[in-house]
């Protein structure tokens, strides 16, 4: 069985940040966003719920009992054996995908977001920063801070395909849906504040690509908030960074590089959203 790069085919941006990487830690990037994407197609492709349901579960049935003959998974395992990636947060992926496969979600709560947003998510940021060798614990907890603000970038920016598939993630605190829209993006900029900081514990081999991925994918929800108002941001479609906006934030990156090596390791200030998550999910456990 052979496999493709999906990192080459769905995440462009990603994809332009791996341009930074060693090639060795670019293929262990692709080997993790494969198995991740596949899990993602299950979900997301156009086939009746319970066979999605069904699927999935065969899938993860294969991924637990090792099936090698699945290039995904073998690859995936061997990526878990090799940097110490603990099977609970590939699990807790699992869940987050499956908590998709409904005849409706609705997410109610910031716990509830916070949760799903890690399981989806901070999991991929976690499982990065083992790549990259990251032991502090300080700086795992701000690898799964930028998994999440991209996640809720995501969030932003799909509103209406997520309408399509009955699927709600804003909390809605008003009937004005582009404000509801405003609060995940100012939500998900705290996170990528908080994210900055570890980047630092990423050898610098490694370390410029992750600035570009952060401030590529933060500049999404910048563009989102330029539409003002729901009739605009419908009527835009997907929003997303243009390769010449991509240069543009790559050379902005070389300041964000200059910056960071100045910056000194502060007090980690998402405890309140950490210890929510962890009253559902032992963290600690996984990192």
């Amino acid at each position: 069985m052979t496999t493709k790069n999906y990192l080459s085919i769905y995440a462009k941006s990603f994809n332009w940040s791996g341009f930074f990487l060693p090639k060795k830690i670019y293929f262990k990037c692709s080997v993790l966003y494969d198995f991740c994407r596949t899990i993602d197609n299950i979900a997301d492709q156009s086939k009746d719920l319970e066979i999605k349901k069904k699927e999935l579960e065969e899938f993860k049935k294969k991924f637990e009992q090792k099936n090698t003959n699945n290039i995904i998974i073998k690859n995936m395992w061997d990526l878990m054996n090799e940097i110490n990636i603990s099977k609970k947060i590939v699990d807790d992926l699992f869940d987050g995908v499956n908590s998709d496969l409904k005849k409706e979600v609705r997410i109610k709560t910031e716990k509830e977001l916070l949760v799903y947003s890690y399981r989806v998510a901070g999991t991929v940021g976690l499982m990065m920063a083992k790549i990259f060798g990251i032991e502090k614990k300080d700086s795992l907890h701000r690898a799964i801070d930028l998994g999440i603000a991209m996640q809720l970038t995501n969030i932003a920016r799909d509103v209406v395909e997520d309408e399509k598939k009955n699927r709600i993630y804003l909390i809605k605190s008003s009937n004005d849906v582009f404000k509801s829209i405003k609060n995940i993006i100012l939500k998900a900029e705290s996170f990528y504040d908080s994210s900055f900081v570890g980047i630092k514990d990423i050898p610098l081999n490694s370390r410029f690509s992750i600035i570009v991925a952060r401030r590529v994918y933060r500049q999404i929800g910048k563009k989102i908030l330029e539409k003002k108002n729901i009739e605009s941001y419908r009527k835009a479609g997907k929003i997303y960074v243009s390769n010449f906006g991509k240069i543009i934030q790559t050379l902005f990156s070389l300041k964000d590089l200059i910056i960071l090596f100045f910056t000194k390791k502060k007090k980690y200030e998402k405890e309140l959203e950490y210890n929510l998550i962890n009253e559902d999910i032992g963290l600690n456990e996984r990192i």
